[in-house]
C-alpha cells in the first residue's frame, strides 16, 4: 500500500529536487543540478529510458515502484552516496561503464580530446600502436582509447586490485580482452619494456588543503585515486619522470590535473607545458612531448 502523497514521476520529481536543495547535495559525478539527477535516478530505478522523460510524467505508479524510488532518494540524501553508485553505472560521452565503491566514479576532460584523436598533435591515428593508460580506474579511458585507435594495443594500469576488477568487468563488456591489458602496478613498475605512442593519464592530483575541503560524495570514493600530496603533484612527478623512456621518438604524455595548473606549472612548467583545450577552458589537461621530456 503506497503510504506517501505521490503517485506519480512527476510527484516524485518534485519531491526529489526540493530534498535535493534543501540537503545541500553535491553534483559532480555526471549531474550539474539537483533536477537532473533526481530524473536520472527515478527513470534509473523505474527501467525508463533515460533520454524521455516526459512521456511518463504522469503515469500512475504502483506502490512498490514508488517505495523503490523513495528507498533510493533517501540513500542520496541520508549517506551522501554518489549517484552512481546507486545505479552502478557512470556516462562518459556515450559511453556507459559499470562502476562501485572500489573505484572513483569515471569523469574526464582527456574523455573529450579522444574523438578527436588528440588534434592536432596525432596526425595519423592509424599509426598509433601502442597506448598506455596510467592510473586506470574503472578502466574507461583505456576503452575509449581501444575504441578511438583500434590498431592499437592498449595496456591500461592501477595499483589497486579492486580497481582493476571493476575495469576488468568493463573491458569484458566491451569485448575488447584481446586488444586491452590491465595490469597491477605501482606505475611503470610493472609495465611492459616496451616503448608507448601515447601515455595518458588521469592520476590522483588533489592537494592535501582540498582533500580536507572534499564533500561528502567525494569522500566516498577510495582516497587512495584522490589523493595527491600537499602539492597534488605526487603521483604526477613520478609519471613526468618516468615516461621519456617509455615512449617513443615521437610519442606525447597526456595528463590530467583538475584545478592544479598552477601546481603543475610549479612542478613543469620548465618543460614547456602545452594546455589542451576542454569544455573547463585551457587547463585542466597538459601534453608533453618526448623531445621535451628528454631535457
Amino acid at each position: 500500500m503506497n503510504t506517501t502523497p505521490f503517485t506519480t514521476p512527476r510527484d516524485l520529481l518534485r519531491h526529489a529536487v526540493t530534498r535535493f536543495n534543501t540537503a545541500q547535495l553535491f553534483f559532480g559525478h555526471g549531474s550539474a543540478e539537483a533536477f537532473d539527477e533526481a530524473a536520472y535516478l527515478i527513470l534509473h530505478t523505474l527501467k525508463l529510458p533515460l533520454d524521455r522523460l516526459d512521456p511518463f510524467l504522469d503515469a500512475k505508479l504502483l506502490p512498490e515502484e514508488i517505495a523503490a524510488v523513495m528507498a533510493v532518494l533517501d540513500r542520496r540524501i541520508n549517506q551522501r552516496v554518489p549517484a552512481a553508485y546507486i545505479t552502478n553505472e557512470a556516462w562518459l560521452g556515450s559511453y556507459k561503464f559499470y562502476v562501485d565503491e572500489r573505484t572513483i566514479v569515471p569523469r574526464s576532460f582527456i574523455a573529450e580530446l579522444i574523438p578527436e584523436y588528440f588534434a592536432p598533435w596525432v596526425n595519423e591515428p592509424e599509426n598509433v600502436a601502442n597506448i598506455l593508460e596510467l592510473c586506470t580506474g574503472s578502466g574507461c579511458l583505456a576503452i575509449m582509447m581501444a575504441d578511438a585507435f583500434p590498431d592499437a594495443a592498449v595496456d591500461a594500469v592501477d595499483i589497486s586490485a579492486d580497481a582493476l576488477e571493476v575495469a576488468r568487468r568493463n573491458v569484458a563488456d566491451y569485448e575488447l580482452g584481446e586488444r586491452l591489458t590491465l595490469i597491477q602496478s605501482d606505475l611503470y613498475a610493472n609495465v611492459p619494456d616496451k616503448k608507448y605512442d601515447l601515455i595518458i593519464t588521469n592520476p590522483p592530483y588533489v592537494n592535501s588543503s582540498s582533500m580536507s575541503k572534499l564533500p561528502m560524495e567525494y569522500r566516498a570514493e577510495p582516497e587512495l585515486a584522490l589523493d595527491g600530496g600537499k602539492d597534488g603533484m605526487d603521483i604526477v612527478r613520478r609519471i613526468v619522470a618516468g615516461a621519456a623512456k617509455r615512449l617513443t621518438d615521437d610519442g606525447l604524455l597526456i595528463v590530467e590535473i583538475g584545478n592544479e595548473k598552477e601546481f603543475a606549472e610549479a612542478a613543469f612548467g620548465h618543460l614547456g607545458l602545452t594546455w589542451l583545450t576542454t569544455s573547463a577552458g585551457d587547463d585542466m589537461v597538459f601534453l608533453l612531448t618526448a623531445d621535451q621530456l628528454k631535457i
